[in-house]
């Protein structure tokens, strides 16, 4: 009985939920594309082990701590309502979604909260050892899988270009800001690993995702982070030398660096899927032109077309708001000014819902939120990280976004004060947590994904747990 009991401790199953996280997404990804349904059964499996974490963490708590708990968990089901009750009300016939498909990101990001509690809560000094062991073991799944899937050519195209390789998951940004964080948090620690054989063992791990990273994935998440990454670790290492007045590791530093440049020289040389990417996306440029200039146009070919037919009157106010079409030659206007290339879609985003939300001049919609899916599908936001402000509100961005906001501040004030004290798994947490809102702005759909978001917590956690050791 004791045996069960020490096998099922909350750290238990969450660890167990980390090394599970790959097989859910590959089982995810296959029933979407391979059985042609609309829900996976990782869909389901996913909340159970949070879940009846959560549950247990509740009732051990006392009769006060409970009700606390209740009024939190109540406020974010109150902001839910009031943001999809506001969104059904302004959803016309352009909307890329539908109000269920608006539910899931607020389910998805009330999920993350739980998720950031439970992890919060269990795990400590004593026993995120576990923490990271699991994130080893995750890691390697992942690569093998992709490894595997190329090997078979099973892998599913990163672009619908046919560029790039994805393995058997859904997005290849994603997978590339899950490997790329779980590297930085995997380097935090590397060489605090005291067995020479599973440091070799990580150290490998490391190697082989810089690789898929660098030269096969095709996204810049990858291409740029992993090269950030190995930056950060030797920054990091240096750091850590200099406060504690001690020298380098001659050896260990010309290994990592001659492995970087090794790496570096192979995408010159074979060439890297991104660069391939990179002018593929140049070439498309001159074939967009603005039939009411005859010139290349500055907006993607689809939003160019809606200008128009706005400008010409031919679209009604049922398939989109008078704030909707304004806002579309709002951003014409800027774009052409600045002279913004048609398939840089995130600035053309960043424009047209800075515009939305002046243009609407509703305070309700700046506090609740006007909506993720409410606009046509190339206008839904990319940038997760601004997205949460304009988008889910002022009230959305506190309740998701400032209980990461709190960690990452009260880290950067420790670096300040007490930088004589930190380390250097310290600061590749540190960088992981600040990477996280960078890809987050950037790349988007990093805290939506819930493997990724899962990524991110757990360095939150640990940068948290270092902040109380140095304390």
């Amino acid at each position: 009985m004791e045996k069960v009991k020490k096998i099922i401790l909350p750290e238990n199953l969450l660890c167990f939920f980390i090394i599970l996280c790959p097989i859910l997404d590959i089982s995810s990804f296959l029933f979407r594309n391979k059985f042609e349904t609309n829900y996976s059964i990782s869909t389901f499996i996913r909340p159970i082990i949070p879940v009846i974490v959560f549950t247990y963490i509740f009732l051990k708590q006392k009769m006060k701590t409970i009700f606390s708990m209740i009024g939190i968990c109540a406020i974010y089901a109150i902001y839910g309502m009031a943001h999809l009750y506001l969104f059904n009300n302004m959803i016309t016939k352009c909307s890329f979604g539908t109000l269920t498909h608006e539910a899931q990101y607020i389910v998805n990001y009330s999920f993350m909260i739980l998720n950031l509690f439970v992890f919060g809560y269990v795990f400590n000094s004593e026993n995120n050892f576990k923490l990271k062991r699991s994130i080893v073991i995750s890691l390697a799944i992942y690569i093998i899988s992709i490894y595997v899937s190329i090997i078979t050519n099973t892998s599913s195209p990163t672009y619908i270009e046919g560029i790039g390789y994805k393995g058997w998951f859904e997005s290849g940004n994603s997978i590339s800001a899950i490997l790329l964080l779980s590297t930085f948090i995997i380097m935090s620690f590397i060489m605090k690993i005291q067995n020479k054989i599973a440091r070799s063992i990580v150290f490998s791990i490391i190697l082989i995702v810089g690789i898929y990273l660098m030269t096969l994935i095709g996204t810049r998440v990858g291409l740029i982070g992993f090269v950030l990454a190995s930056l950060c670790f030797i920054i990091a290492q240096i750091i850590e030398k200099m406060v504690a007045k001690e020298k380098i590791n001659k050896k260990n530093f010309l290994i990592f660096l001659s492995v970087l440049f090794l790496l570096i020289t192979v995408v010159i040389i074979a060439g890297s899927v991104t660069v391939q990417r990179r002018k593929h996306l140049q070439n498309m440029e001159s074939t967009i032109i603005d039939e009411s200039t005859g010139q290349v146009s500055n907006l993607t070919g689809d939003l160019t077309t809606y200008r128009n037919k706005i400008i010409n009157n031919e679209i009604d106010d049922d398939f989109m708001t008078q704030a909707q079409k304004q806002s579309i030659i709002d951003l014409y206007d800027v774009a052409k000014k600045y002279n913004v290339s048609n398939t840089n879609t995130r600035i053309q985003q960043l424009i047209y819902h800075v515009m939305l939300v002046k243009n609407q001049k509703n305070v309700l919609l700046i506090l609740i939120g006007n909506g993720y899916l409410i606009n046509t599908n190339e206008l839904v936001w990319e940038m997760e990280f601004p997205a949460f402000l304009l988008n889910f509100g002022i009230v959305g961005f506190m309740l998701y976004m400032i209980p990461f906001i709190a960690i990452l501040l009260q880290a950067l004030i420790v670096f300040i004060k007490k930088i004589k004290k930190i380390d250097s798994e310290f600061m590749m947490l540190l960088f992981a947590v600040l990477l996280s809102f960078v890809l987050s702005t950037l790349s988007g759909y990093t805290f939506f994904n819930s493997s990724s978001m899962i990524i991110i917590i757990i360095a939150s956690i640990l940068l948290r747990i270092k902040v109380k050791e140095i304390n």
